[in-house]
């Protein structure tokens, strides 16, 4: 008998049916990959396997049997026995998953004594245990901390600690490595691994990340609008795809392993275009993050963004001869005071010339996002200076605006989406309202929106069109200089490529400067013309893009260009032997 049995699974919420009629099976210790676009109904199918959607008004039809349960006839007990006791599940935010008030160790062993009925003292030796399985150092004092006192490495690696504390048969992993930087991806990919190993569990992984999927599993299937589109060995899929969807999803991944590809002019982005990025509109609901109604969400823009983030349109810049815009001068930035001063950012300098951009790289907690805070002016430095074309200037600059990691919490959910756009027309002083409304609508359209979209809210939209309107808010107080702050580290590749597309066609075309700062190392190179790579405060790298990339001469560089996965398993499995070899030396 199969560990997981899907049968002709359909799941509909209201007018949209986000799952329709996927068949598929994962025996007992096997590894499968479900990958594709937001909105495909990927992890809508993880949530049907513990039968979560029961009681939230979808309509699930087919069959699921998960460990010999039949998920959508089992009474609410057997499902209570099934979810973390024979399938456990680790989602994509680890934070929102953990209670906040109480100890990690305490909530590990409360899923314990749920499941076994075992005394107080073992269910916390169970944790204890546990946590040092997945590599938590010094388990037992950790055990106590609360989940704001780890790191979100250390948070992930927790939550995968409570989904094996009862040793389960399978386990469902929902894009667990999404927002964690290169390194702590590849030990996460590699704690999975060895797991699996170890324990010769089951391994579901909902991702939308291609290389994650080579690293981590045997099978790979592919999915869009809620239906299987190709299933084979990862290697089959990944090397020689049949179908025409997946060749496009696999060109738009961003490799880091090739050089940037710089276009002229307006010259046309190479590679076919997938319509669709997320797949479906900014008019409801959505299955996966999306929205409802099945039109495009952030497809195809009025842009012509192309779906291959390798060489999205980017304008090439000579350099030398562009006028320096902004120029820092050995920046520190602390914060504490006395003993428990923390130095984020130590001695930093760096120019920035006009149409030019600029990848600043490192692992979290590496300084990077509060150097481009202090490089827009919303921190500022503790010593050091930011120069505006040759002069200083405290506080927010309006020539230098900043496009934030999450669009959700930058943008208030009680105004729309126009309103936002329009606060920087406001602050400098405009007050004619029929001229801030046709300028507002000028720039939703300029990114690819629609200027009837002015009325909308937030949640009305996707992801990647969300993104969008954050670059129109920059875009409207007419910068010189546009910091991004991890913009498309929560997007699929083809959401991801068509932004990146849209910032190297409205920097063509403004002649902006661009800071991008990033954590995924393939995205920066195919956009950034020089990269500064970062670690503990301080630039420990930086030079031109490729030179960088190719010929990396700091070991921290090199370190993280061989935690960047690889769409090739047989490489990825190359590099992980080395990782575990490096780490039992």
């Amino acid at each position: 008998m199969s560990l997981v049995d899907v049968t002709d699974l359909t799941v509909e919420f209201g007018s949209l049916r986000a799952v329709d009629g996927l068949s598929f099976r994962l025996e007992q210790g096997a590894a499968l990959a479900l990958v594709g676009e937001s909105g495909s109904g990927k992890s809508t199918v993880a949530s049907a396997l513990l039968g979560l959607h029961r009681g939230t008004g979808a309509r699930v039809g087919g069959s699921v049997e998960v460990a010999g349960v039949d998920v959508r006839q089992a009474s609410d007990d057997e499902l209570r026995r099934l979810r973390g006791g024979k399938a456990a599940m680790v989602f994509q935010d680890p934070l929102s998953s953990l209670d906040p008030y109480y100890a990690i160790g305490d909530q590990i062993a409360e899923v314990y004594r749920t499941h076994t009925r075992a005394s107080r003292r073992a269910a916390r030796a169970r944790a204890v245990e546990v946590l040092d399985r997945v590599g938590i150092p010094d388990a037992l004092r950790r055990s106590r901390s609360r989940p704001h006192e780890f790191s979100g490495g250390m948070r992930q690696r927790a939550l995968i600690a409570m989904a094996l504390a009862c040793a389960p048969d399978l386990l469902i992993a929902d894009e667990p490595t999404t927002a964690l930087d290169v390194t702590v991806q590849a030990q996460i990919l590699d704690l999975l691994h060895r797991l699996r190993e170890e324990t010769g569990m089951g391994l579901l992984l909902v991702t939308h990340d291609v290389g994650v999927a080579a690293e981590s599993v045997d099978e790979v299937l592919v999915m869009r609008h809620g239906r299987a589109v190709e299933r084979g060995p990862v290697a089959d899929v990944l090397g020689a795809p049949e179908q025409p969807y997946t060749r496009e999803l696999l060109h738009a991944v961003p490799r880091v392993d090739t050089p940037r590809v710089i276009h002229e002019g307006a010259t046309e982005p190479e590679g076919p275009t997938i319509a669709s990025a997320d797949g479906a509109s900014a008019d409801g609901a959505s299955a996966d993050g999306a929205s409802a109604d099945g039109a495009s969400a952030d497809g195809a823009s009025a842009d012509g963004a192309s779906a291959d983030g390798a060489s999205a349109d980017v304008a090439s810049v000579d350099l030398a001869s562009a006028d320096v815009v902004l120029a820092a001068t050995g920046l520190r930035r602390e914060f504490g005071r006395g003993k428990r001063a923390f130095r984020a950012v130590d001695d930093v300098s760096l120019t920035i010339r006009r149409g030019e951009t600029l990848g600043v790289v490192g692992e979290s907690g590496s300084g990077k996002t509060t150097l481009g805070r202090m490089l827009v002016g919303l921190l500022e430095p503790t010593a050091g200076e930011v120069r505006y074309d040759g002069h200083t200037r405290a506080g927010v600059n309006p020539a230098v605006q900043m496009v934030f990691q999450d669009p959700v919490s930058s943008l208030n959910p009680r105004r729309t989406v126009g309103e936002s756009i329009a606060d920087p027309l406001r602050a400098r002083g405009e007050d004619d309202e029929g001229r801030i409304r046709g300028r507002v609508r000028e720039l939703l359209e300029r990114v690819g929106l629609e200027a009837a979209h002015y009325d909308r809210y937030p949640h009305e939209f996707s992801g990647g069109q969300r993104q969008r309107v954050g670059i129109a808010r920059a875009l409207a107080a007419d910068p010189r200089v546009i910091v991004c702050d991890e913009p498309v580290s929560a997007l699929d590749v083809t959401t991801q490529a068509q932004v990146v597309a849209l910032l190297g066609e409205l920097q063509r075309e403004l002649g902006l400067a661009l800071v991008f700062v990033a954590h995924d190392l393939a995205v920066v190179r195919q956009v950034s013309d020089r990269v500064a790579v970062m670690r503990g405060g301080r630039i420990v790298e930086e030079g031109l893009a490729d030179e960088v990339y190719d010929n990396p001469q700091n070991p921290y560089t090199k370190q993280l260009l061989a935690a960047v996965p690889a769409l090739d398993p047989r490489i990825a499995a190359q590099r992980r032997a080395a990782r575990r070899e490096l780490a039992a030396v």
